[in-house]
C-alpha cells in the first residue's frame, strides 16, 4: 500500500496556510461554473493543481511555479490576491509615512441601499464614478495626499439582496485636523457622499483616524480590511446549491471587467515607483519578509489528490 505524505505549509507564526481549504471550495466553484454553462468551468478546476515551492534558509516554504485560473471569484486566487494586495499596500503606506512623517490615515466605509442582481452591476460602476468626484470636492482634495480603495460585496440570504460597500484607505496632511476649514466630521462626509450619488437617503458612512506612530496594528488592520477579498466564499459555497447558482452568477456578472483594488495620487506615484505593478502574478505576493534569492534551494511539490481531496507531497 502507497503511503501519501500530507502536504503542510507552516506560516512563521505557526500557523497551515489554507490550501486545503480553498482548492477544496475552488472544486465547488469550478462545478457552479460548469452547471451555469461557464466556458472557463475546466480551467478553474485546474487551479493550484501541482504546487512547487522552495525552502528558504530559515525551513519555511515559498511558492515559486503553479498555475492560477485568476477567476475574480476562485478562493485559491481570491486569497493568494488579497494576500498580495495587503503586503504590497503596507509597502506603500510605510514608504508614504517616510515621505510625509507627519501625515496622518483615515479608514472610510462607503455605502448604499441593498440592491438586487439587475442592478448590483450599474451600482457598483456609480459607486466608482462617485467616489472619483467625491475625492474632487474642494474641502476634501486640499488635504487628500493618497488612497487606495476596493468595493467589497455581501450577500443578504433572506431576501437575495447583495450590499456593494466601499472600503477606502486615505492619507491626508496634518493640516486636516486643524480647524473646521479644513477637519471632515463624519456627518460631512454622508453629506458628500450623498451629494457625490445624488441619493435620495442618507448613506451609511463611517470614518476612523488612525496613526502609524501610535497604532500600528490599526494601520495593519485598516490595510488588510482594504485589500481583502471582494466576496468570502461563504457568500456563495453554501448548504443551498439553488440559491448559490444564482448568487454565483450574479456575481460573475457583477464583477466582470472590474477591478478588486484602486490607488489614487500619492500612493499611485509610489506603487509605481516601487514596481509593484503586476496584479496578474498571484504566484509572489510580494511579501518583503520572504527571501526573494532561492536558487539552489530544496524544492517540495505538492499535488492535489481528488480522490483523497487533499495535497500530497510528490
Amino acid at each position: 500500500m502507497i503511503e501519501h505524505q500530507v502536504f503542510t505549509d507552516l506560516t512563521k507564526n505557526g500557523k497551515p496556510r489554507p490550501w486545503k481549504k480553498n482548492k477544496l471550495d475552488n472544486l465547488t466553484y469550478a462545478e457552479y461554473l460548469l452547471m451555469l454553462n461557464y466556458r472557463k468551468a475546466t480551467n478553474v478546476k485546474d487551479c493550484g493543481n501541482v504546487l512547487r515551492f522552495k525552502k528558504t534558509k530559515d525551513g519555511f516554504l515559498k511558492l515559486y511555479q503553479t498555475w492560477f485560473c485568476k477567476s475574480r471569484l476562485c478562493p485559491l486566487c481570491a486569497w493568494r490576491r488579497s494576500m498580495k494586495n495587503s503586503n504590497q499596500l503596507i509597502q506603500i503606506l510605510n514608504e508614504a509615512h517616510r515621505e510625509y512623517p507627519n501625515g496622518c490615515f483615515l479608514f472610510l466605509t462607503l455605502s448604499t441601499k441593498n440592491t438586487y442582481s439587475d442592478t448590483l452591476k450599474p451600482e457598483m460602476q456609480k459607486m466608482g464614478r462617485s467616489v472619483s468626484k467625491l475625492f474632487q470636492y474642494k474641502k476634501i482634495s486640499k488635504n487628500l495626499l493618497g488612497y487606495v480603495r476596493s468595493t467589497e460585496i455581501t450577500v443578504n440570504h433572506d431576501d437575495g439582496s447583495y450590499n456593494q460597500h466601499m472600503h477606502v484607505l486615505l492619507f491626508v496632511s496634518s493640516r486636516y485636523f486643524k480647524g473646521s476649514e479644513n477637519y471632515i466630521s463624519q456627518a460631512e462626509w454622508t453629506k458628500y457622499w450623498r451629494k457625490a450619488m445624488k441619493l435620495d437617503y442618507q448613506p451609511m458612512v463611517n470614518v476612523e483616524a488612525v496613526h502609524p506612530s501610535k497604532s500600528k496594528n490599526d494601520l495593519l488592520a485598516g490595510a488588510k480590511e482594504t485589500a481583502k477579498y471582494q466576496v468570502k466564499s461563504a457568500d456563495y459555497i453554501t448548504d443551498d446549491k439553488q440559491r448559490d447558482l444564482q448568487v454565483t452568477d450574479d456575481l460573475e456578472q457583477a464583477l466582470s471587467h472590474t477591478r478588486a483594488i484602486s490607488y489614487g495620487k500619492l500612493f499611485k506615484t509610489i506603487r509605481k515607483k516601487l514596481q509593484l505593478e503586476d496584479e496578474d502574478d498571484l504566484v509572489n505576493t510580494d511579501d518583503p519578509n520572504e527571501d526573494s534569492v532561492l536558487t539552489d534551494a530544496e524544492i517540495v511539490v505538492a499535488k492535489w489528490n481528488y480522490e483523497l481531496q487533499n495535497y500530497f507531497i510528490s
